[in-house]
Formats: structure tokens, C-alpha cells, sequence
């Protein structure tokens, strides 16, 4: 199993929600922030959502008010709950360290269609 281990994606309509998981096999805790990104067929990977140890997020302005993030540091692990998903956020999850010096995990698949 490597690093990072995202879960939580699916196949979901307009409208509805999905909460993702990333579990990192290291102490996040010595991550001071931790961040969600997204990728696009044939694009790179995109920061969408962070979150520092003391709590501070920040959104993509695509995803402010609909996506939020949290961490849970003893379980070494990163969500990404999101609400009123559209079409547009149909992408490859990834979570990484910011910047991004861990392995990539697989990342997880978000599909949102009618």
C-alpha cells in the first residue's frame, strides 16, 4: 500500500454530496498543510482545498462554499465533504502535501452527471 490512500468517489447526480478520505501513512501532524487537489482529463493537477495545522482553510474559488475540508491528525487522515456537486467537478481527487513532496496516491474519482 503506498502513501496516500484517497477513497470516497462515485457516481453521484447534480445536487448531491460525496465526503472524501485520504489516509497517509506518516504522521500528518509534521504536515504543516495538507491540501486536496483535483485533475482533469489531460490537465494537471489543481489545488483546490487546504487546511494548515491550526485549522486555517482555504478554497478554489470553484468550490468556496460548497467543499470543505478537514483533518483529523491522530488518524492521520484528510476529508474533503462535498456539497451541491456539479458536472464541472467531475475530476480525479488527489490529497498531497502542500507543496506536494509525497508520493501521489491513485486518487479518487468523482463523477457528477444527471
Amino acid at each position: 500500500q503506498g502513501v496516500i490512500v484517497e477513497s470516497g468517489g462515485g457516481s453521484v447526480k447534480p445536487g448531491e454530496s460525496l465526503r472524501l478520505s485520504c489516509v497517509v501513512s506518516r504522521r500528518i501532524s509534521g504536515i504543516y498543510v495538507m491540501g486536496w487537489y483535483r485533475q482533469f482529463p489531460g490537465q494537471q493537477r489543481v489545488l483546490v482545498a487546504s487546511m494548515s495545522l491550526d485549522g486555517t482553510s482555504d478554497y478554489d474559488g470553484s468550490v468556496k462554499g460548497r467543499f470543505t475540508m478537514s483533518r483529523d491528525n491522530e488518524k492521520n487522515t484528510v476529508y474533503l465533504q462535498m456539497d451541491n456537486l456539479t458536472a464541472e467537478d467531475t475530476a480525479l481527487y488527489y490529497c498531497n502535501g502542500i507543496p506536494a513532496y509525497l508520493p501521489w496516491g491513485q486518487g479518487t474519482q468523482v463523477t457528477v452527471s444527471p
